[in-house]
């Protein structure tokens, strides 16, 4: 059913109770939605979900609209353009008898059929707002890339959330592309190890660059980086390289200006399939697990914990 609204008012409410992702905590900012057409009125639970972080303001936020039913695609579209965040998703009814809920993820410019942190985020507003509650720590959502499993894991300082990502396929970029992504990123390309064009639900080129302090230096040129990502049909550039520390295993940094997010402090659907380039002939990256990823913007660090199965 449809009831769009003339007018949309979010109102922020105080910070609720924090939670822990994947080893490291997110914190919820509670907000309403009310949406008024003609006499009636009706208001939508709203959360602000600040994943990958054991600080309140560190984290990746995604803002996550809770019973959306009545909210059309193109008022979705405002709302995440008007949130001004990597992505906003909303949460509706499954139309599948397997799934507990559906999700429609939204950058600022467009629709996604998945996205990493905004999957894990949106999970936990879900459960924490009773829409859908875990069975046998088992929830399923379901989205424009599938029905995906998730895990919900009660740990001592909470409950640890993880996704199984759609399957990808993963393609060398057309040679005639490079000089467009060399120019956008900057720096020569390591020819060892192509770039690929993958596909995870949301399509990125991921670029493997040797080295954490190549990672960290770089400077791209967003302008360049829109033109190679139209170019490409793709989302933006991920780019990674062997960390250093004993605290994780790579440094990734991901891209998506033409999507409106210059830079996505810790993108899931970039890493996810980060590890095509790290094993040549194994498109599935197996045999590697338990590994941690580490994303830098600034002073802020974040931390994942992927499995590869």
């Amino acid at each position: 059913m449809s009831c769009g609204a003339e007018k949309r008012i979010l109102e922020r409410i105080s910070p609720a109770s924090a939670s822990v992702l994947n080893l490291v905590s997110f914190k919820t900012s509670r907000a309403r939605v009310l949406l008024i057409r003609e006499r009636h009125l009706q208001i939508l639970p709203f959360k602000q979900v600040d994943v990958f972080t054991q600080k309140p303001f560190w984290g990746n936020p995604v803002a996550v609209v809770i019973g959306a039913e009545c909210v059309e695609p193109a008022e979705m579209q405002r709302i995440a353009a008007w949130t001004n965040l990597s992505e906003t998703t909303f949460v509706l009814r499954p139309s599948s008898a397997n799934a507990d809920y559906r999700l429609r993820i939204f950058s600022p410019k467009q629709e996604l059929p998945f996205a990493g942190h905004p999957t894990i985020g949106s999970a936990h507003a879900v459960i924490e707002s009773g829409f859908a509650s875990p069975r046998e720590g088992k929830l399923r959502q379901e989205c424009l890339a599938g029905i995906l499993d998730l895990s919900v894991e009660t740990t001592e300082t909470g409950a640890k959330i993880m996704v199984q990502a759609p399957a990808a396929t993963a393609v060398r970029i057309n040679d005639e592309l490079l000089p467009l992504l060399i120019s956008a990123l900057g720096t020569p390309l390591m020819m060892n190890t192509p770039a690929l064009r993958v596909d995870v639900g949301v399509v990125w080129l991921v670029v493997n660059m040797e080295k954490a302090n190549a990672v960290a230096a770089l400077r791209p040129d967003m302008e360049a980086l829109v033109t190679i990502s139209n170019a490409a049909q793709v989302t933006g550039v991920t780019v990674f390289g062997r960390s250093d520390d004993q605290a994780s295993a790579v440094h990734v940094r991901s891209f998506a200006p033409a999507q409106g997010v210059p830079e996505d402090p810790v993108c899931g659907s970039g890493k996810i399939r980060r590890p095509i380039l790290w094993a040549p002939g194994n498109a599935s990256g197996t045999g590697r697990s338990g590994r941690c990823e580490r994303g830098r913007r600034e002073d802020q660090n974040w931390r994942i914990r992927r499995d590869l199965r």
